[in-house]
């Protein structure tokens, strides 16, 4: 057999992959060393959140209890015992550092998810039908816009209290405007393309037409966005944490340990630093990972 037949039989018997967006964009993701890298980072610190989540969960033991107070160990630098040292009332801070990720990476993903379906709603709709339910939607956007954002969430947290589901509802509810403009942006340039008019001849409706057709192929914009919002939400958290309206003590996280240590950041550098570290580190990560995927999603390239 010869001509086209011949390669799509020749693919079925030799076993070669079919080259598809997806398979694509995994073999240029897998090509960026430090990409890769900056996943194995991010898998090591959802591994270690895991892991104290689920010794929390059901009560099981771990290294060292991270609220275990011991006065006499107060403030010990680094050493054999106390890998990362203690803190003012002698809690060692790597079991803290340990528990408060759970905490952290929490409050990104939950409040990057809530955020994520309120923007992908809210700009397929604005972007899908246009006129007059475009204009009132991205009024709505931009007057949310000119407020500072993590100003309206230390309002409602202090109206509402610190709590972490009030952080991550909060969180979600003030962060979803960017991702919104983004999915209209995306819906606007798609919904003209010859295979949505080709939907809308063939009689399918409105709804199908969103989640059918125009929204799995503007799903690798949406998904960076996603990737890259985890951190600011990190950043957020560990905020207000640091400013005390984060997640009441004595339950850990990385911007309340830095703000235990505050006082004391002449006397005892470890308490700023190693927590600062594992924002800073995660943070970098996500971001990379989140840059990588834009470059290798982007067809020009």
């Amino acid at each position: 057999m010869t001509g086209a037949g011949a390669i799509v039989d020749e693919s079925i018997v030799t076993g070669t992959p079919v080259d598809t967006p997806l398979r694509r964009l995994v073999v240029r993701f897998r090509a960026d060393g430090v990409a890769m890298a900056s996943l194995a980072v991010i898998v090591c610190f959802f591994g270690v959140a895991i892991a104290a989540g689920v010794c929390l969960v059901f009560g099981l033991p771990m290294p060292m209890d991270p609220n275990a107070t011991n006065l006499e160990a107060k403030l010990r630098p680094p050493d054999s015992v106390h890998w990362l040292g203690t803190d003012n009332l002698g809690r060692d801070v790597l079991s803290r550092m340990v528990a408060g990720s759970t905490i952290s990476l929490t409050v990104g993903f939950v409040a990057m998810a809530v955020a994520l379906g309120i923007g992908i709603v809210v700009g397929a709709i604005s972007g899908y039908f246009g006129g007059w339910v475009d204009n009132v939607l991205m009024r709505v956007v931009d007057a949310l816009l000119c407020f500072p954002s993590f100003f309206l969430i230390l309002s409602a947290i202090a109206i509402l209290g610190p709590n972490i589901w009030i952080i991550i509802a909060v969180i979600g509810l003030v962060s979803w405007t960017g991702t919104a403009r983004l999915v209209r942006a995306e819906f606007l340039t798609l919904r003209e393309s010859e295979y949505v008019r080709a939907a809308r001849s063939m009689g399918q409706s409105g709804l199908a037409i969103v989640f059918r057709h125009i929204l799995p192929n503007a799903a690798p914009p949406i998904f960076v966005t996603a990737i890259i919002s985890i951190p600011d939400a990190i950043l957020v958290e560990s905020g207000l944490s640091f400013l005390s309206f984060g997640v009441p003590p004595p339950q850990a996280t990385w911007g309340n340990i830095i703000a235990d240590g505050k006082t004391y950041i002449l006397d005892a550098w470890w308490l700023i630093v190693f927590p600062g570290l594992a924002i800073f580190t995660a943070s970098l990560a996500f971001y990379i990972v989140g840059d990588a995927l834009r470059r290798a999603s982007d067809t020009r390239s």
